[in-house]
């Protein structure tokens, strides 16, 4: 298997709140799901705002992985800390990546989000190179940003690292 290819599956298998014992890793509140994606990336910062959203309990914090505790997230799930090659998702202090972190996403916004977990049904090596394809173009395909996503003051407190 191809390094590309073993990310999410490197991810899954860490054992859950991991991090916690990761002297490199900030102290934060994981007690809710936090998602964190690439702050320049229109992609996903549309997928945050997406989440914050449909978020009604508002259980979902955020962090960019440009942020320092993104960085620490990324090192310690051995993901690539310039690129951002996926979301990730940490629930339960278990982490998701690629298709994963968005099954779980929808799973927790609930209702007719948890329709995401079809997504399950696509085997991984194809779902992983859906997502990595769409990775690798989503700059030119979307659009970047000079600066990180700054949240309006309404989200703020739902931000980590700010």
């Amino acid at each position: 298997m191809s390094q590309r290819g073993s990310v999410s599956k490197r991810v899954a298998e860490a054992a859950p709140y991991s991090y916690r014992s990761d002297p490199d890793v900030p102290s934060f509140a994981d007690d809710g799901p936090l998602l964190v994606f690439d702050g320049v990336c229109v992609l996903c910062c549309w997928t945050a705002k997406f989440v914050i959203e449909r978020d009604r309990k508002r259980r979902f914090r955020f962090a960019t992985a440009q942020s320092p505790l993104g960085q620490a997230l990324f090192r310690h799930y051995g993901l690539d800390t310039q690129n951002f090659e996926t979301n990730l998702v940490i629930s339960d202090g278990h982490a998701h990546s690629k298709l994963d972190s968005l099954i779980v996403s929808g799973r927790l916004i609930g209702g007719f989000w948890r329709v995401l977990g079809l997504l399950r049904l696509i085997p991984r090596a194809l779902g992983d190179w859906i997502y990595d394809t769409i990775t690798r173009h989503r700059y030119r395909l979307f659009g970047r940003t000079e600066h990180c996503m700054m949240p309006p003051p309404e989200w703020r407190d739902r931000f980590i690292g700010l």
